[in-house]
């Protein structure tokens, strides 16, 4: 099931969803569809989507494209996992996207990223991970799905796996965040409203995130389906 809070900030919006919902925190997934600054004359309001991460529609959203934070793990080399398959899970994870690749053509060297509660992150390495990772990402939120649907017939549904080729996922985040700023450099500039190009649940929450404290500047979601759009608005006084 998904679910839609209100405050007057996403800290707000979020223990409201956490107290109705009776759950902790990292048991759903958080989106913001909304988020208006308050000001001198106007209180501060944020609109969020909840969905918990066991439920049916966040196998479909969640493994498609939302992926954790890799910055960190990059910047602190005690954070990186040891490569090798530790149990008989983590080897039939290996193999299986092994498999799936080199049944598609290409070649690619699997081993263990990182480990985390209820996380692991796989790494390939690939003379083709261009086309491994695809427009804007999309086959490789492929390959992730297909990889969380067969640890999901091994039983471990709990268990969620991120793949990474070439640090796309550091890249992207960086390039969506120099975006966002960009984009609200301009809307203050023109005192306009701008559309962002399609994004996952993920990217999206980026880019209402960094833009969540840049004064006279908004952001909502439009569209349907997963890959939605961010309007980026200006909502200083027009001249």
């Amino acid at each position: 099931m998904v679910y839609e809070y209100e405050g007057r900030n996403e800290k707000e919006a979020i223990e409201k969803a956490a107290e109705e919902l009776g759950l902790e925190r990292d048991q759903f997934d958080v989106e913001i569809l909304e988020s208006q600054k308050g000001s001198l004359f106007k209180k501060g309001y944020v609109k969020i989507r909840v969905q918990p991460v066991d439920s049916p529609e966040h196998l479909d959203g969640e493994f498609e494209g939302k992926v954790p934070n890799t910055t960190e793990r990059v910047r602190n080399p005690n954070l990186v996992a040891n490569p090798v398959p530790q149990d008989e899970f983590e080897q039939k994870i290996v193999d299986f996207v092994e498999n799936m690749i080199e049944k598609m053509g290409y070649k690619v060297a699997v081993e263990i990223m990182f480990r985390e509660d209820k996380k692991i992150g796989v790494k390939l390495t690939s003379e083709s991970s261009s086309i491994l990772i695809g427009r804007k990402g999309k086959n490789l939120d492929a390959l992730q799905l297909l990889a969380n649907v067969y640890a999901g017939h091994l039983g471990r549904e709990d268990v969620r796996i991120i793949l990474d080729t070439e640090n796309y996922r550091i890249r992207r985040e960086e390039t969506l965040v120099r975006l966002a700023y960009n984009t609200a450099d301009k809307v203050r500039q023109r005192r306009t409203t701008i559309l962002l190009e399609p994004m996952n649940p993920y990217e999206r929450r980026l880019i209402h995130t960094t833009l969540n404290d840049i004064p006279d500047v908004e952001t909502k979601s439009e569209g349907e389906g997963l890959y939605k759009q961010v309007r980026v608005i200006y909502t200083g006084v027009r001249r």
